[in-house]
């Protein structure tokens, strides 16, 4: 059986065909789309679909999400497709599967009927006759369409940018895999724009420089211009968002689920002295958050999302988010745990938005360091004075999307939401042991049930 993987980034127009598509094969076992953060509503189209399961990449780039789509699956044969193409054959997945399955390939590459890019032509093409002469029948070295064994492609580097396929192509040539072009029949897909041209020709250049052992690795720099930085928003507005007038609010830790990642993952890890003595050493939130992100290094992606596979959500959860979603309400997560963990959770639960601590990875893999989201920092909009807080997201999403806090309903269970709970329209305590924030809700819910929400929430 085959796993196919569908990295995409803004495609809601196109990712619900291309998945209707592939879903028809009876040689899928499973669709993983991977969101490479999108702001419009690729996600809700890719919901639709019972076969899809839904990730949010780690860190924004076409080729993380490929790696960790790649790490995430559970099949050997892998077809990896374009969510933006309307023009796939009915049998793409048989295509480009076949002489895997078959054992007469360990890597295909595809090529189709249509004139090769600019890129491909003036670029990738020359700079292949030069550096790689035993690569120059691939027609279409650039092409996204692809399918292998993972065996295979855990071997390879996925770049984080245009690189990311020639770069895969090159790798299994220097592994030494058995490769094969398949035709596809006739693809149409959009036009770059001349900018983008720009940026994806000095990608894909330093990719093949790179794997040209001919050229010093100290003269690449000279070949290089700087990459143009994107800047990822803290949270974007959707489209579908636009004009809703409701919110709701909840903390994971302890409320969605009924445990806490970080203690559940010091179990698994073995480091819950370390853990231990890190919150009882340290006062300062900011200095905890850094140490305690560093028990975490060298940990997979894979088993980050495990651990928190583990951890049981509240029974109702999703049947009250999709209740509330009925009733008009923007569904979220803030929580002080990480965004891979949170982000992972709000795809399950089919939330609109999730905000965490963004846990920095390098190749899939943890690196230790975590960064604070300015959106928890004091700001204009603060009403307490502590410098990292839950309000001041809640501020702040209250300006984004244009909601009057009084119809915002917050939910949480610790000393962290205490201000995130009073300062909402209606602040919830959730199954909490803290006097003080049941002493400021507005509401106390006891038992590990939300149903009583869909009676507050009008």
């Amino acid at each position: 059986m085959v796993t196919v993987i569908i990295p995409a980034l803004n495609e809601e127009k196109t990712i619900n065909q291309v998945i209707r598509l592939i879903s028809n094969s009876p040689i899928v076992n499973e669709i993983l789309v991977i969101d490479d953060k999108s702001y419009d509503n690729t996600i809700k189209q890719a919901r639709r679909f019972q076969k899809v399961k839904i990730y949010t990449s780690s860190k924004i780039g076409k080729g993380t999400s490929m790696r960790e789509g790649m790490l995430l699956s559970k099949d050997e044969v892998i077809v990896y497709l374009d969510a933006d193409i309307l023009t796939y054959p009915p049998d793409i997945v048989e295509l480009l599967s076949e002489p895997v399955i078959k054992g007469e390939a360990d890597f295909v590459k595809s090529c189709f009927d249509r004139q090769a890019g600019r890129v491909t032509e003036l670029v990738a093409k020359p700079l292949l006759s030069i550096l790689f002469p035993d690569l120059t029948h691939f027609s279409q070295p650039l092409s996204g369409m692809i399918a292998g064994k993972k065996s295979w492609f855990k071997k390879v580097e996925f770049e984080n940018d245009y690189g990311v396929d020639i770069g895969i192509l090159l790798d299994m040539h220097t592994l030494g895999a058995k490769m094969k072009e398949v035709n596809i029949g006739f693809i149409e897909n959009r036009m770059q724009t001349w900018e983008q041209l720009a940026k994806m020709s000095r990608e894909v250049s330093k990719a093949i420089l790179k794997r040209a052992k001919r050229i010093e690795v100290t003269n690449l720099e000279t070949l290089e211009n700087i990459s143009v930085i994107r800047t990822q928003m803290d949270y974007a507005i959707r489209e579908s968002l636009m004009g809703m007038e409701k919110m709701i609010i909840f903390d994971m830790d302890n409320t969605l689920l009924e445990g806490s990642f970080i203690t559940t993952a010091a179990g698994e890890f073995n480091f819950k002295d370390d853990l231990i003595k890190i919150v009882t050493d340290y006062e300062n939130p900011y200095t905890r958050t850094k140490s305690i992100a560093r028990l975490l290094k060298n940990r997979s992606l894979e088993e980050l999302l495990n651990i928190t596979d583990k951890i049981k959500i509240i029974d109702d959860a999703e049947y009250v988010i999709s209740g509330l979603k009925k009733k008009g309400y923007i569904c979220g997560i803030i929580s002080d745990s990480y965004d891979v963990v949170t982000n992972h959770l709000k795809n399950k639960l089919k939330m609109d938005f999730s905000i965490g601590n963004e846990l920095e990875f390098s190749k899939s893999v943890a690196t230790g360091e975590v960064k604070v989201p300015s959106a928890f920092m004091r700001n204009k909009f603060s009403k307490c004075n502590h410098d990292f807080c839950k309000s001041n997201v809640l501020y702040q999403l209250a300006e984004k999307y244009k909601i009057d806090i009084k119809n915002i309903i917050s939910v949480g269970d610790s000393e962290n939401d205490i201000c995130l709970v009073k300062e909402s329209g209606i602040g919830i305590s959730f199954c909490s042991e803290n006097k003080y924030l049941n002493l400021v809700a507005d509401r106390i819910i006891s038992e590990r049930s939300f149903l009583k929400i869909l009676d507050i929430a009008h």
